[in-house]
């Protein structure tokens, strides 16, 4: 049975398994440091399709097959699917899974989704309401840049702080307790955090207040140090927003080292891609866990990981009002 501890911290008892794994990514994506771990990449923006929306429901489906396969399921055997993206009524996620058949129910975190899918499918695991559950998320550049901001075709400058949506999906398949495979063994839900950062091409100094929030619960909740994990990783903060979280915690007592990482720095190259302050999206967490984390993970190179995904809860209509950006951030704690 799961048992709640502190302030919002759940210990998952019968530690629910991580089964498979998929990264899917774009061309971009495929030449960054992690390019050869994706699953598949494509060289064309729309996946095939005729828009952006599609491409990125196609990689929402893709990556869902790819996690089936490489664990030899058959869609119908899954019980549930969490899943979410960052466009209007999630629809990357319900025309994308549409087709496999299995029951759905759709996620919204912003970026910080792939943690919340994870988080749910991990509790009804632990709770015996499934035995096999998905958890997908994708973003897409094109599609985030059209319904956030201007149009492509604008050509509006971007400031250093701004962060270069990733085009990217990852699904992870989870069930019951497997000895051999990696686990979920806590989640911390976070709460909406707002600090007055109304500037949507600032989403690091958005975001970081509610990462330092999260992480500081989860450490008060468990007792623990950042220096008793292999890694602690955050979504996609970027450049700006690792070095906010590093100043926030700083000022509570709490010392990241070098066992931090932020999910934004580790996809791109900054220096040679012209992301500006790193990777942002649905996509960057997800990509990034499934390509790199979780496989490490998997082979036992890390064996006790905090994933910290970090969202953005504003819309096109808030930010338009001028009203300041509403920010969440979930943790997932994987062993091995």
């Amino acid at each position: 049975m799961a048992q709640r501890i502190g302030t919002s911290t759940v210990l998952l008892e019968s530690r629910p398994s991580v089964l498979s794994f998929a990264a899917i990514g774009g061309k971009k994506e495929r030449q960054g440091p992690l390019g050869a771990l994706f699953d598949a990449t494509s060289d064309d923006t729309t996946f095939g399709k005729a828009t952006w929306e599609k491409a990125e429901a196609q990689m929402q489906k893709l990556a869902m097959e790819t996690a089936l396969s490489k664990a030899s399921i058959r869609p119908e055997a899954v019980d549930f699917v969490f899943a979410g993206d960052l466009l209007n009524q999630c629809i990357s996620s319900s025309f994308g899974l549409m087709a496999l058949g299995i029951p759905f129910l759709g996620q919204y975190g912003a970026c910080s989704t792939m943690a919340q899918t994870i988080a749910a499918a991990g509790v009804f695991l632990e709770s015996g309401a499934a035995g096999l559950c998905g958890a997908v998320t994708s973003s897409h550049f094109c599609s985030a840049e059209r319904q956030y901001r201007f149009p492509l075709e604008y050509g509006g400058q971007r400031p250093p702080t701004a962060q270069w949506t990733v085009t990217g999906a990852g699904a992870v398949l989870m069930s019951e307790h497997k000895p051999e495979k990696p686990y979920l063994s806590a989640v911390t839900v976070g709460k909406i955090t707002e600090r007055g950062v109304c500037d949507a091409k600032n989403m690091g100094a958005a975001m970081a207040p509610a990462a330092a929030d999260t992480l500081a619960a989860f450490l008060r909740d468990t007792h623990s140090d950042p220096e008793q994990y292999d890694l602690i990783a955050t979504g996609d903060l970027g450049l700006v927003g690792s070095r906010l979280l590093r100043e926030l915690l700083r000022r509570e007592g709490i010392e990241l080292s070098g066992n931090y990482r932020d999910c934004g720095l580790l996809i791109y190259d900054r220096e040679k891609q012209d992301v500006h302050s790193g990777g942002s999206g649905c996509g960057c967490s997800a990509s990034v866990l499934c390509s790199l984390i979780l496989p490490k993970l998997a082979k036992k190179e890390l064996r006790n990981v905090l994933f910290l995904a970090t969202g953005a809860l504003m819309s096109p209509t808030s930010v338009q009002q001028g009203s300041a950006i509403p920010c969440i951030a979930h943790l997932c704690r994987f062993c091995a």
